[in-house]
């Protein structure tokens, strides 16, 4: 069942969407060649704890950390490593909190040293297929014209879309009703009305779209071994224009003074 949210508790959840991209501009002050994915994960925790909210994914499903910390090929759910990043890994972050009985998600792949113009072009066409969808999810629309939107900008040059993984509805709990795939057909599935709060997630590989999943039970990978990359935005539904409750702002500000 889809559950649509009041004024109020958007405020809620933008509180908590606010506070991941605070808690990732932590670990963006850290983050360089050298560094664990443990280190960062700890920062994280602290900071998120420190902000009277809950690590929402430490837990979940018994997975171990605040954060999912995917290198690579991983596309996502990596579990944090004492293995330290070198030059040229890209990293994905991701994060949720639990505040005030309401929660936000959101992640942001990070470049290490020095990384190559192929993988620097995923990076940025991953971003922007994220804010494609975004711009769909308005009332009137339909969940189709979203992923139709993520899927059309990334195969535009050749990226593989993955189909597995996908985004979802968000707000008393983690995962809700719907699921936000990232490919689609326009004009298909349930219609976008005001008060739906969603979580879209573009992943996006450099190769082809397939991915298989670890022993450990939650690591996903890329079956060619090429690099994804992953981003994510809690965005509330509205008229005319959807309202993003996250936030890259934090990040980006700490990435452009290093």
């Amino acid at each position: 069942m889809i559950t649509y949210k009041s004024a109020e508790e958007i405020e809620l959840i933008r509180e908590s969407s606010l506070l991941v991209g605070k808690a990732l501009a932590e670990v963006a002050k850290i983050i360089r060649p050298g560094i664990t994915p443990l280190e960062l994960d700890r920062r994280a925790e602290e900071f998120i704890r420190d902000s009277n909210a809950i690590p929402a994914f430490k837990g979940y499903g018994d997975f171990p950390n605040t954060l999912c910390i995917s290198l690579n090929d991983v596309v996502v759910h990596g579990i944090p490593s004492s293995k330290a990043l070198i030059d040229g890994d890209i990293v994905s972050v991701d994060c949720g909190v639990l505040k005030n009985g309401y929660y936000g998600d959101s992640a942001y792949t990070f470049e290490i040293g020095e990384v190559p113009a192929a993988i620097k072009q995923l990076l940025m066409v991953t971003k922007e297929s994220l804010y494609k969808g975004i711009e769909k999810a308005i009332e009137g629309m339909r969940i189709g014209d979203v992923g139709f939107a993520v899927q059309e900008h990334a195969e535009k040059f050749g990226y593989g879309v993955v189909r597995e993984m996908v985004g979802h509805g968000i707000g008393k709990n983690l995962h809700e009703k719907p699921e936000v795939p990232n490919y689609g057909k326009r004009g298909a599935g349930i219609k976008l009305i005001e008060g739906l709060v969603i979580a879209i997630e573009p992943m996006i590989n450099l190769g082809k779209a397939p991915i298989f999943q670890d022993n450990d039970g939650w690591t996903i990978r890329t079956k060619d071994g090429k690099v994804s990359a992953h981003f994510e935005h809690t965005v509330a539904v509205k008229k005319g224009k959807a309202d993003i409750l996250s936030s890259f702002e934090f990040v980006e500000e700490v990435l452009n003074k290093k």
